[in-house]
């Protein structure tokens, strides 16, 4: 696996911002390949998890 510098920036009671092309694999093992940024999801909410889909917005989710 080749060695990147990512740059992950936390966004106050939102999701995980990864700043690069990111090769997800999953629990199942199945990989995807997101281009340029992904968002995961650090509230718990997201109907489309690991990724963010906006359900921070609606809670009371504050994290750091």
């Amino acid at each position: 696996m080749e060695e990147t510098k990512v740059n992950v920036k936390i966004n106050k009671g939102g999701p995980l911002l990864v700043l690069n092309t990111v090769n997800i694999i999953h629990a199942d093992g199945s990989e995807e390949v997101r281009e340029n940024r992904v968002s995961f999801c650090r509230c718990g909410l997201s109907a489309n998890m690991p990724f963010c889909d906006g359900a921070h917005k609606v809670s009371d989710f504050e994290k750091g």
